[in-house]
C-alpha cells in the first residue's frame, strides 16, 4: 500500500500492540533499513548501526535484558512484546570526531566541544524517523521508545555490543492490533502557532502585521 506523504506523516503514531502470527516481510525489512541509510548525516559521516531482532530467542533476549523489574507484566510491555521485528538504532560518536579531522573539515583535535550537540544522536534519530515512516507506508505499525540507562549494560552484553555504538532507543515494529490511546495523547496535539516563531522568538509565525 502506497500513499501520499502527508498522509503518511499525519498517520504516524505510536503503535504499542501488534499480531504477533504476522511477521513483517524480508523485503519490506529490507526497505526499512534502506530508508534508514538514506538519512541524512553530518559530514556524510554515516555513523550509525542498526541491530536487527527477528528470531524469537533474539527478540526474548532483548526484552530480558531491557525490561526494568515489575514491568514484564504490564499491558504496554505485553504489548510491545508481540512486535516481530525490533530494529535498534545506535550512534558512534568517534566517526564523527574522525570523519571532521580529515582535511576538508580540519578539526585535528577530535574534540566533542567543538559540537554544538551531539549529532550523532541526531542523525542516527534521523533514521530511525524515516523508518517509522516507512512502516506507515508498508501498512505497518512502529513504535519508538528508550532503553533504560541501567540496562544498557546488560544489552551491550547479550548482543555483543562494541561500547562505541550507543543504543539511542530501540523501534518495534508489525502488523497493528487492538490498541488502547496512550495517556500522553491525553495532552492533545500543540497548535503550530504556539511552536512557530516569524522573524524572532514571541512572534506568531501566522500573526500578519499591517
Amino acid at each position: 500500500m502506497i500513499v501520499e506523504y502527508g498522509d503518511v506523516v499525519r498517520k504516524r503514531r505510536m503503535v504499542r500492540n501488534y499480531d504477533p502470527d504476522r511477521p513483517v516481510p524480508a523485503e519490506v525489512v529490507r526497505r526499512l533499513l534502506g530508508y534508514a541509510v538514506h538519512a541524512p548525516s553530518a559530514g556524510f559521516s554515516q555513523g550509525w548501526g542498526f541491530l536487527v531482532l527477528e528470531e524469537p530467542d533474539d527478540r526474548q533476549a532483548f526484552w530480558a535484558a531491557t525490561t526494568p523489574a515489575g514491568m514484564a507484566e504490564s499491558g504496554w510491555s505485553q504489548g510491545m512484546r508481540r512486535a516481530p521485528l525490533i530494529v535498534v538504532p545506535h550512534s558512534n560518536r568517534d566517526v564523527y570526531l574522525e570523519r571532521y579531522a580529515e582535511p576538508d573539515k580540519g578539526w585535528t583535535d577530535r574534540r566533542e566541544s567543538r559540537w554544538p550537540v551531539p549529532y550523532w544522536h541526531v542523525d542516527a534519530g534521523f533514521a530511525s524517523l524515516l523508518m517509522l515512516l516507512g512502516a506507515v507506508d508498508e501498512g505497518l505499525g512502529a513504535c519508538f521508545f528508550g532503553i533504560p540507562p541501567e540496562s544498557i549494560p546488560g544489552y551491550r552484553k547479550a548482543f555483543d555490543v562494541p561500547d562505541a555504538y550507543t543504543p539511542i532507543g530501540a523501534i518495534t515494529i508489525g502488523y497493528g492490533a487492538a490498541d488502547r490511546r496512550s495517556p500522553s495523547l491525553r495532552r492533545g496535539r500543540r497548535e503550530m502557532a504556539q511552536v512557530t516563531h516569524r522573524g524572532r522568538w514571541g512572534v506568531g509565525y501566522e500573526n500578519r502585521h499591517a
